[in-house]
């Protein structure tokens, strides 16, 4: 199994480099079961993605001319419901913020009372009948941690599309994490992801090649 690290000044650079890694490094597979199943995915074996300045605007890709955006930044405002709160709209199995919510406020209040030199305040996504569904959440848990009046997370993805995922997925927690440090009362800080599962799906091969081509 490749280890890859990624390091990157912001959101967009991360998914660039991470188009790239993918393109080059990544193993081709076919969809046994999951999202898709019967088309294929090209996958890295495992990243880690340490993005120094996640704070930086657009949140989202600058992708260049004639390469469609991966995401919207309208997109992201309806998506934050979904990771902050526990409502669930009809014909979803669940959201995130249905786990998330309440340690959101428990961690906030954590650091606040109790300071910041603590390794307990992780939030976690799923549970024990999470196997069961048809689709089981793919972020699974979202660690802190304040250091030098910063918070930082470290975020897991057991399964993670990399074409549109990612940058919508980042960008919603960077939103959470800035919202975060403000309740708590320090600065913004690093955003770290790791994945075992990060992939392009094959209907997005030729626009994340030339997303590269061109962007690059």
């Amino acid at each position: 199994m490749d280890i890859s690290v990624i390091e990157a000044r912001d959101l967009s650079e991360a998914w660039f480099l991470c188009l790239c890694k993918a393109l080059t490094e990544g193993h081709k597979y076919r969809i046994e079961r999951g999202s898709f199943k019967g088309q294929h995915r090209q996958e890295l074996d495992y990243v880690v993605v340490k993005i120094k300045y996640p704070g930086t605007r657009p949140l989202i890709p600058d992708v260049p001319p004639g390469v469609p955006a991966p995401t919207t930044m309208e997109y992201i405002e309806s998506y934050l419901p979904y990771l902050m709160t526990a409502h669930r709209a009809d014909g979803e199995q669940y959201t995130y913020g249905q786990y998330l919510e309440k340690q959101i406020a428990e961690v906030i209040k954590m650091y606040q009372d109790d300071g910041f030199n603590t390794n307990q305040a992780y939030m976690a996504v799923g549970n024990e009948q999470s196997i069961y569904l048809s689709d089981p959440p793919c972020l699974r848990g979202i660690d802190t941690r304040i250091r030098d009046n910063k918070l930082h997370f470290f975020v897991y993805f057991r399964s993670w599309d990399l074409w549109a995922g990612f940058p919508s997925n980042l960008a919603a927690i960077q939103l959470l994490k800035e919202y975060m440090a403000s309740e708590i009362g320090v600065e913004d800080g690093e955003l770290i992801a790791s994945s075992k599962g990060l992939h392009l799906y094959e209907y997005t091969w030729e626009l994340a090649k030339a997303a590269v081509r061109m962007g690059l």
